[in-house]
């Protein structure tokens, strides 16, 4: 059960307090979601606006039952995307090179990404401030339940999902990917598939990151098994792993011409010409389809976001 409101931004302990004292529609067990939970509501119908008028946007939430602010262009800086819901889900490494983050979605532009929980500077300023949706009851919603094959393959009974234990060590673009998923014959299975958004971010282990400390531990079951590379420093990182959804990141026109990613290593961003994991492990963002794969790593957006157009794929089929 959500709350339908969220009224106004507050910081996480905030937040967190609000929920322990919060009593709606007769109940008294509020919380904070974690990450998992707050995505099972992101639509991929939305779409981008212009960039300043509300009404050229799609929201990526079911509006019919639940209000979606927009960022105050008018009374701040802040930017109309600058709406994000924070989850209770706090990122074990740190972004930016050293910030403590928070996992939220915004519902405005259809991403998770993890952000600062304090302002500027790094650790010592006050804590930032976001939208918070708060959630009750069935608190196993998102625990996983692997159990390995023993031929290539992992079943999550909590989901009732197969999936390929390994990825194949091949980047390619999305096209190529869905060709590979759908002519897979593994473990006597010839129904495999590229996972929608929801279902690859099921398998994020959220207690789990690379960091300085242990850069091998990335955001999944180390039951499976993923390829490493090398990021555009030629250090060792983990590659971005396809979906089979559609991200509408463009306006007038609207083109189809991104999917959706998950990252299960660092979500790494260019700025000030130094990489950083600017969105955590367990980030999720897009890439283009396809392109040249020359014109690939580059850099876009604010945080200068790591594109690589050629990522992976771990394919997954329905359990009968």
């Amino acid at each position: 059960m959500w709350q339908q409101d969220m009224g106004d931004k507050m910081t996480w302990t905030e937040a967190n307090a609000r929920a322990s004292t919060l009593n709606l529609a007769e109940y008294d067990d509020w919380r904070l979601p974690t990450i998992k939970e707050l995505y099972s509501l992101i639509l991929f119908t939305g779409a981008k606006g212009d960039g300043s008028d509300p009404d050229t946007y799609t929201l990526f939430i079911d509006t019919d039952y639940f209000t979606q602010p927009f960022g105050d262009t008018a009374n701040t800086e802040e930017r109309i995307i600058d709406a994000q819901t924070w989850s209770a889900t706090e990122y074990v490494g740190t972004t930016m090179g050293g910030d403590a983050t928070v996992f939220g979605v915004n519902f405005i532009d259809g991403r998770i990404k993890g952000y600062p929980k304090y302002d500027p500077p790094a650790n010592t300023a006050s804590e930032g401030t976001a939208y918070f949706r708060f959630v009750r009851s069935n608190t196993d919603y998102g625990t996983n339940n692997f159990v390995d094959n023993g031929n290539g393959t992992i079943s999550d009974q909590a989901t009732g999902l197969m999936w390929q234990q390994a990825d194949d060590g091949t980047a390619r673009d999305w096209e190529d990917a869905l060709a590979y998923a759908q002519g897979l014959d593994l473990a006597g299975h010839d129904d495999w598939r590229l996972p929608n958004a929801k279902e690859l971010q099921s398998i994020v282990d959220y207690t789990r990151s690379p960091d300085e400390t242990e850069p091998v531990m990335l955001a999944i079951d180390p039951l499976f098994s993923t390829t490493e590379i090398e990021d555009p420093d030629g250090k060792p990182q983990y590659p971005y792993f396809w979906t089979g959804t559609t991200h509408i990141d463009s306006y007038n026109p609207v083109v189809y011409d991104k999917a959706v990613y998950i990252a299960f290593g660092e979500a790494q961003g260019k700025m000030n010409d130094v990489l950083y994991d600017v969105h955590g492990a367990g980030a999720q963002r897009s890439d283009p389809k396809s392109g040249n794969s020359g014109d690939f790593p580059d850099y876009i957006g604010p945080q200068g976001d790591v594109r690589y157009m050629l990522n992976y794929v771990r394919c997954v089929r329905d359990i009968n």
